[in-house]
């Protein structure tokens, strides 16, 4: 069997940000966060690196690198006006192009880099160099738009990943699951005219960005009918994760019949996250992977890419990660959830299940599969 393949690169973990405190700018009445900077740190992408290298998991993974997304790649999504304000602002110390998207100097490098951390990931995948393979992106890319980047996300990642390959003729037909707590509005955007990429984002109702990921917005002209997005309400937890996968996404899975899956993988629902309220554990985390690679050894003969995007507690994203990569990986070896029992004790009560399996259902109906 060819092993998974992590791809990971140091100089991600250095993408930096501006004066924060949160997600407020320090001013004013805002003093600074004794940590500083926003929830978007390297730490809980490094923190997940070294649980895999202390457990051994890496050592059961082919761990590489990958070089940057090309000027071309990033151009099949991105204006040029847009990449070139990008990498001026980048060689001439940094700064904002967007909403809550501060960088460094060498931000666009970085970015860039991370991009092609998911090109290289899905083209392995794609070539058949490996299985599945797990792409540790940073800075994140669901959230941007082709000109205008927000919620911490510089480059759309997975978009320039699936232009790259459609353009490359590797691929006809791609899915994209995004599980990140927040609604995938940068690659909704991106495809909501196409109908060769589906798009499925699971979320929290209106957490962020409060105006989008509305279940009536289905995409446009050929896109009609292949962007899928379902609002969970805060709190739902493990079992309305399992429900909404059960009833609708993997459906819609077996209806649009792709060649790959891909998964905008955020830890953000968790249920010790500060930016949600959704109450998921690492356990939701492993079974809806597993969900998905069944999905994928049904469909596409294994294909599956996971690319990192939110999920902002350092203490819990390195188990959430980890036991997504194990699973992927066919590995044995664990990493126990330390707050497994605390967050079981936690989850709905049979009431709440029972109503928000009520909400599910209209939200089956508004999408036509009740």
């Amino acid at each position: 069997m060819n092993q998974t393949r992590f791809f990971w690169d140091e100089r991600c973990f250095w993408h930096a940000g501006g004066n924060f405190s949160f997600t407020l700018p320090i001013g004013g009445l805002v003093q600074p966060l004794a940590a500083g900077g926003l929830p978007e740190s390297p730490e809980t992408k490094r923190r997940l690196k070294n649980l895999m290298d202390v457990t051994g998991l890496t050592a059961q993974l082919h761990c590489t690198s990958s070089s940057a997304a090309t000027w071309e790649d990033l151009a099949r999504v991105h204006p040029e006006s847009y990449l070139r304000k990008f990498k001026d602002m980048s060689d001439a110390g940094g700064g904002e192009l967007g909403l809550r998207t501060p960088f460094a100097q060498g931000g666009f490098e970085i970015a860039s880099l991370s991009a092609g951390l998911a090109v290289g990931a899905l083209f392995d995948v794609l070539k058949g160099r490996c299985d599945n393979a797990y792409a540790l992106s940073r800075p994140p890319g669901h959230h941007c738009l082709p000109d205008f980047p927000n919620g911490f996300c510089l480059l759309a990642n997975i978009a320039v990943a699936v232009e790259a390959a459609l353009a490359e003729g590797l691929t006809d037909r791609v899915a994209v699951i995004d599980w990140d707590v927040h609604h995938g509005n940068g690659t909704e955007t991106i495809f909501y005219d196409r109908s060769e990429v589906l798009t499925i984002s699971l979320h929290q109702e209106r957490n962020y960005p409060i105006d989008t990921g509305d279940v009536a917005d289905r995409g446009v002209g050929a896109g009609d009918g292949f962007n899928m997005n379902i609002p969970l309400p805060p709190g739902g937890g493990h079992a309305l994760y399992v429900e909404a996968m059960e009833r609708l996404v993997l459906p819609a899975l077996d209806d649009f019949q792709p060649d790959v899956i891909i998964i905008a993988c955020g830890y953000d629902a968790a249920a010790i996250d500060p930016l949600s309220r959704m109450l998921a554990t690492a356990e939701t985390f492993r079974w809806m992977t597993e969900a998905v690679m069944d999905a994928a050894d049904r469909l596409c003969d294994g294909r599956l890419v996971q690319v990192h995007e939110g999920g902002y507690s350092e203490v819990y994203v390195p188990f959430c990660g980890h036991a997504v990569i194990a699973t992927m990986a066919g590995s044995d070896i664990t990493a126990p959830d330390p707050l497994s029992e605390t967050f079981a004790a936690r989850q709905p009560s049979d009431r709440l299940r029972s109503m928000h399996s009520a909400y599910l259902d209209d939200v089956a109906s508004a999408l036509g599969r009740r």
